[in-house]
């Protein structure tokens, strides 16, 4: 945290304020102005504590608020940035050197910890925050410390922050990002090392949340390379799947960077190899971790990754009726995708490759056949109906049993 003597500088109201730079609730220059669906802008904490206090109207023209969403008002923020800056005589602020220290030092941990709380300060001005950011010298850090875990920890935590906040600036994001691109194989040499052996579960989410917006921005070639990286699926997997400690978090970030990279045949070989068919049904069976929906589909559609390998298929196989009884318990709670990919697996292990134990472990599950039913009555594509009409005839199923045990009023027209 900041000393107490470390206040940040007001800023300075002795030349002449234009109106519209002032929060019409605190009269005060704004910090961070945020405009309302109004149309009117406030500075965020003033506006926030008049949410807070359970006010639904805009305090200036006093119209009922269908949104309480708060806008960035980035121009204006520049205004009063570029305004600010020629006229007011305060000192520097006390941060503004920690990027050339960054550079300078030989232990640059303690330097990004001072970095990250300085940034997470509420009292900051986040155009202070903005003014600070230096994407080279934050790669510089990372690239001149492969190894050094303290350091590409707390480098990952502040990365992970200015990549994550909505006070910063798109284009210093990107800046960031394309930094990190540069030199791909460092990065993601930098980055593992910090999922495989960080000291904290929060430090590994860092590195892994930035693996993931990497991969966000770059083409199939360059998720190639990354894909094939030694240890990072089974590092990966280990982050959804570690016993005692199914964090949220982790499972979402380790599931969204698995997807980007499954499109490579290697890579879903490894994932296969490394058990990516036991971690996702164990997750999709899970009665203790709550799953977001899209958190869901992503592991439906690494399953239907894993099925298109023998390696994969043979493993969804063997443990068919804990798998599959996962995936149909799902399939009708997920999007479009989800559902696809939930029914890719059972056509292909039940009706293109008739694996007796996949088709008793569907034709055994509790109303699996009527969510098929369901999910071919849907909003699916054509070619998702028509595997779920081949796994109705494979199942031969009449009208009577496909319904016994659903009870609803709604009526269904059987296909067939």
């Amino acid at each position: 945290m900041m000393r107490k003597n470390e206040r940040v500088q007001p800023l300075n109201l002795e030349a002449k304020v234009p109106t519209f730079f002032r929060c019409p609730i605190s009269l005060d220059v704004m910090r961070s102005p945020v405009s309302l669906c109004t149309g009117v802008t406030y500075d965020r904490s003033s506006i926030q504590r008049w949410i807070d206090s359970g006010n639904n109207t805009c305090p200036a023209t006093m119209q009922p608020l269908p949104s309480t969403d708060l806008v960035p008002n980035l121009t204006l923020r520049r205004l009063i940035h570029h305004w600010n800056a020629s006229a007011s005589a305060s000192p520097v602020h006390p941060a503004a050197d920690i990027f050339r220290n960054l550079r300078s030092s030989q232990n640059p941990a303690p330097i990004l910890r001072h970095l990250a709380e300085f940034l997470l300060d509420s009292n900051t001005n986040e155009l202070d925050k903005n003014g600070l950011i230096e994407a080279d010298i934050l790669t510089e850090v990372i690239f001149q410390n492969v190894g050094r875990i303290d350091t590409l920890e707390a480098a990952a935590a502040v990365i992970h922050l200015i990549l994550s906040s909505e006070f910063v600036e798109q284009n210093k994001k990107k800046i960031l990002l394309s930094s990190l691109i540069s030199d791909l194989n460092t990065s993601t040499s930098a980055l593992l090392s910090v999922i495989k052996d960080g000291n904290t579960l929060e430090s590994r989410i860092d590195a892994a949340w930035i693996l993931d917006a990497i991969l966000s921005s770059t083409d199939a070639d360059a998720r190639s390379s990354i894909a094939l990286s030694k240890d990072l699926i089974p590092e990966l997997i280990r982050l959804i799947s570690e016993d005692g400690d199914m964090n949220g978090s982790a499972i979402e970030t380790g599931l969204s960077c698995l997807v980007w990279i499954c499109g490579v045949r290697r890579a879903r070989l490894r994932m296969v190899k490394e058990g990516i068919v036991a971690a996702t049904t164990k997750l999709l069976s899970s009665e203790t971790v709550v799953l977001p929906t899209a958190a869901v589909e992503k592991a439906l559609r690494l399953l239907e990754a894993a099925v298109g390998t023998p390696e994969g298929r043979s493993a969804i196989c063997v443990s068919a009726e804990e798998c599959l009884e996962a995936v149909m318990r799902r399939m009708i709670k997920v999007g479009k995708e989800g559902m696809e990919s939930a029914v890719m697996v059972m056509w292909s292990v039940c009706h293109r490759f008739r694996d007796r134990r996949a088709v008793e472990a569907v034709a055994a599950a509790n109303g699996g056949v009527t969510k098929i039913l369901l999910l071919m009555q849907s909003n699916c594509s054509p070619s998702a109906r028509q595997m779920a009409g081949d796994l109705l005839r494979l199942f031969r199923v009449n009208s009577k049993s496909c319904l016994s045990g659903y009870d609803t009023k709604t009526t269904h027209i059987m296909p067939f």
